[in-house]
């Protein structure tokens, strides 16, 4: 039988915790390693089930990876093969990151298309688009993006859309290629920020990371680098709501607060008390929470990955609120599982309306996908009775040990095989 935690709610969690390092920083950092034929070593890499993805694809494609506790290191002194297979593709969107270096460096890259995915479509075409803008030949053949190139050239670009993951793999190509090229539209997420960091670390030319126009002057080669990755401001959001809902005091060490300002901003229009340090944020939770309404939208904007956990917050308030999800057109699939655990919630399309509970009741719950699965997590350490959540490989895909983090925090969580 797939792992499944057994929760037993209704315990205040206090204490201190450390933030682990970001996924979605760890895994185009990763890939950047295609870029060079130079060792690249990352620090304060977690461990986790898509880390562990992209670490089987590089080596399908060519380099040797070693790790060593948090300490990844990549060589890639040659491209043995340019095909990124459906079966790794499918199980983690962010593969298709490779397309860009492949290109950039090796000239070719056979990617398989990503399908979909439990949240929505996702399609890849602004990624497409800006790398034929930068003179890359596209094709679909059988289901996989086949794309060449003898040498990129820098261009104009200009998304239709704000994509975290098509900046960045048209930065990297970008990196590589001959001349300038300008990315409007850019994503100015901190993911973004800390690539662009390593990138220039490699001896890549980048202005403007952070805004939405990004200026790349191209190099003939990268050099190895070292680099530390960017604190994971989405688990430590999370566990700052873990705090707030059981009416704990949880403090967040060793995340950048600059990055969770939207929703800081929330958790306090919600009635939770906030101290803000240089590097930490402690939470202490109201007895009940206000209700509040959220629109996500792309950074500085309040995040996409944290809306179903705020929406369990929500769900116990004194009173009405309001979640517009504009990012993914399926992504309240938690829903209908909180609704088992007591939660009087309302979705349609891309709006949820949510009538506050005064509780959580401990229900047999089953997890979607890896924000949904988090949601359930802080609904059953909030809930009165025993909760069993299945399928939590979509928790394990991006937080790192969470059953033990909480553990640590007065959780009674326990993982069963």
């Amino acid at each position: 039988m797939p792992a499944r935690l057994v929760i037993e709610g209704g315990v205040p969690l206090r204490g201190v915790i450390v933030a682990s390092a970001a996924k979605n920083a760890a895994l185009p950092a990763l890939v950047a390693g295609l870029l060079t034929a130079e060792p690249l070593t990352l620090t304060n890499v977690p461990a986790l089930g898509d880390v562990g993805t992209m670490v089987t694809l590089l080596r399908t494609l060519g380099a040797g990876v070693e790790r060593d506790g948090t300490r990844v290191t990549v060589r890639a002194a040659r491209i043995a093969s340019d095909v990124a297979p459906y079966e790794l593709v499918s199980t983690m969107r962010a593969s298709v990151l490779v397309l860009g270096p492949l290109v950039a460096r090796h000239g070719s890259a056979r990617v398989a298309l990503p399908g979909g995915c439990a949240i929505g479509v996702r399609p890849i075409d602004q990624h497409l688009k800006g790398l034929a803008r930068l003179g890359a030949t596209i094709a679909i053949e059988n289901g996989y993006v086949v794309a060449q190139a003898s040498r990129l050239k820098g261009a104009r670009i200009a998304t239709d859309l704000v994509t975290v993951t098509g900046t960045e793999n048209l930065m990297m190509a970008a990196a590589l290629a001959e001349g300038t090229t300008i990315i409007e539209n850019a994503a100015r997420e901190p993911e973004v920020v800390d690539l662009a960091a390593l990138l220039t670390a490699m001896g890549a030319r980048i202005a403007g990371a952070g805004t939405a126009r990004l200026e790349i002057e191209g190099v003939p080669d990268l050099a190895g680098a070292t680099h530390a990755i960017v604190p994971d401001r989405i688990e430590a959001g999370t566990l700052l709501v873990a705090g707030a809902i059981t009416r704990g005091d949880v403090t967040v060490t060793g995340l950048v607060p600059d990055h969770l300002t939207a929703v800081l901003a929330k958790l306090e229009e919600c009635g939770v008390a906030l101290e803000v340090g240089p590097t930490w944020v402690r939470a202490h939770g109201p007895e009940r929470p206000q209700p509040a309404d959220i629109t996500t939208s792309p950074f500085p904007g309040f995040p996409t990955d944290m809306q179903a956990q705020l929406m369990t917050l929500l769900g116990l308030a004194d009173g009405q609120s309001r979640v517009t999800e504009t990012i993914f057109e399926n992504r309240f699939m938690h829903v209908a599982e909180l609704a088992r655990m007591g939660a009087s919630i309302e979705a349609e399309g891309s709006v949820a309306i949510i009538r506050g509970v005064s509780a959580y009741q401990g229900a047999p719950v089953m997890a979607s996908d890896l924000r949904a699965s988090a949601a359930l997590v802080l609904a059953a350490i909030a809930a009165r009775g025993r909760t069993e959540i299945s399928r939590v490989y979509h928790l394990d895909r991006g937080y790192e040990a969470i059953e033990s983090k909480l553990g640590a925090l007065g959780a009674r969580v326990e993982r069963l095989a």
